[in-house]
């Protein structure tokens, strides 16, 4: 009985793993990629809800978290990218039928997210007043950041098991887990931030301090749901740190495809800071405008990287399986959808940008520059759409370098020289045409490199 018991339990294993390579590719990468998308919505959506909340203390406490987005966004990517090349790596393993070394990349990305934040704490405890006395001269502002950051740096250990946490889940196949660990991490924050910000919790945990701590709160209670998935609900890897020492080789595979993608968000990092001393010339408002718009894109851009994690497993299991047919239909279809969402942005932001601003009690001034603002930057979105879907693609073949060319190319070769050039007219307007420069010349280094690919890696494997 037992033996039969068993027998079952593989074939009903083997049935959910095998679903990357036999359901169809339209079907599947909407059921794969649709959890991802509203998780990653609810996301941007709780995201937004902080600043909004926070633009009601001051303008000065939003400029603040602005400011405060280029580290914060180093920890993201640290989180992410790491989690990227865990993603691939197991979505591979498991389509070579090879279960002791996905288990061995479950455990060293669990790993690694350990020694991620270990890295945050330590910078959390020593580098925030350098890092905002460098971008700002006001004493009020630095302070607001300062305390901000502090707290979401060495409290960090929530963002980095809830996302590795939802890796594993999304690399095989239960995004919906993926996505019911991410509400949760979401909707705690939501409830939490104005309880905090507006001090019923005190005045020392009240501002920018109180979105602080409620974000850490729900990054530790999306985390433990994460974590509690993985344990009880993802027959598909085995976890165990019984007698566990780090898998050099098994780090290696994963960094090889995730220190690009950490590389590229840490990119993009480095373009926020020099933009915000670009736009600090011209007023802190536009330092100021220049965060909302970030904070607002993401309405636009995170339901496209939804669509990637749900892409990414799909085409690095049919890699590994040898079927190019299916990893061709479902980049097509990726970029298709990624296309009707962009669209879908371009137009609210450049029908309605007065009405995005109004939601972050924007002065006369924060309208007279961010109006204009959003309706110059928002074109670049119908290009940007096949960007951000082949630079998935690059990283779910083991050739996330050609996703790292692209970004430096876009945000630090061509985004930041444009900007500062077209800052030096005087006129602030000028600078967002820069956005649209870069990705111009992105999307077609993006269409260079795919041809590449498909030549050395997808069309060989019709010969195979």
């Amino acid at each position: 009985m037992s033996k039969g018991v068993n027998v079952e339990e593989n074939q009903q294993a083997t049935a959910r793993e095998n679903i990357m390579g036999t359901m169809n590719i339209n079907p599947l990468l909407v059921k794969l990629s649709v959890p991802m998308m509203v998780s990653m919505l609810v996301q941007a959506l709780y995201n937004v809800v902080d600043s909004i909340f926070v633009s009601h203390v001051s303008e000065s406490a939003l400029t603040a978290v602005s400011l405060a987005f280029s580290l914060q966004n180093v920890m993201i990517a640290v989180g992410v990218g790491t989690g990227v090349g865990v993603n691939a790596l197991l979505s591979k393993s498991l389509g070579e039928k090879n279960q002791e070394r996905a288990n061995k990349t479950a455990e060293n990305g669990i790993f690694l997210a350990l020694c991620s934040y270990v890295i945050f704490f330590v910078i959390g405890l020593t580098c925030m007043k350098p890092y905002f006395y460098a971008q700002t001269s006001d004493p009020d502002i630095a302070l607001q950041g300062i305390r901000y950051l502090r707290v979401c740096s060495v409290f960090s250990l929530g963002l980095f098991l809830q996302t590795m946490g939802e890796k594993l889940l999304a690399a095989t196949g239960r995004t919906n887990l993926s996505m019911t660990s991410q509400l949760i991490g979401a909707v705690v924050n939501i409830v939490l931030d104005p309880i905090f910000i507006f001090g019923y919790c005190g005045e020392a945990l009240s501002g920018t301090t109180g979105a602080a701590v409620a974000t850490v709160i729900g990054q530790f209670c999306g985390a433990g749901a994460a974590i509690f998935f993985n344990l009880k609900k993802n027959p598909d890897i085995q976890i165990s740190f019984r007698g566990f020492r780090p898998n050099g080789e098994a780090i290696r595979r994963i960094y090889v495809v995730g220190l690009p993608s950490i590389a590229m968000q840490c990119v993009g990092s480095v373009m926020t800071f020099f933009m915000n001393q670009i736009l600090m010339a011209f007023s802190a408002t536009a330092v100021a405008v220049f965060g909302v718009y970030f904070k607002l894109q993401s309405f636009v851009f995170m339901p496209i990287f939804g669509l990637n994690n749900g892409m990414v497993p799909i085409i690095s299991y049919n890699y590994g399986a040898r079927d190019p047919r299916r990893v061709k239909k479902t980049i097509k279809l990726a970029i298709t959808y990624a296309e009707c969402i962009m669209l879908i942005g371009f137009c609210v932001f450049q029908f309605a940008p007065g009405l995005l601003l109004n939601l972050f009690a924007a002065s006369d001034a924060m309208l007279a520059i961010g109006i204009p603002a959003l309706r110059i930057i928002c074109p670049h979105f119908l290009l940007a759409g096949i960007g951000i879907v082949l630079s998935s693609v690059f990283q779910a073949l083991g050739n996330g370098v050609y996703s790292l060319i692209i970004s430096v190319c876009r945000q630090l070769v061509v985004l930041i020289p444009v900007a500062w050039l077209l800052s030096r007219t005087g006129n602030v307007n000028m600078v967002w045409w820069a956005f649209l420069i870069a990705e111009v010349v992105s999307t077609t280094l993006s269409l260079v490199f795919m041809a590449r690919i498909n030549k050395n890696i997808i069309a060989p494997m019709q010969n195979a």
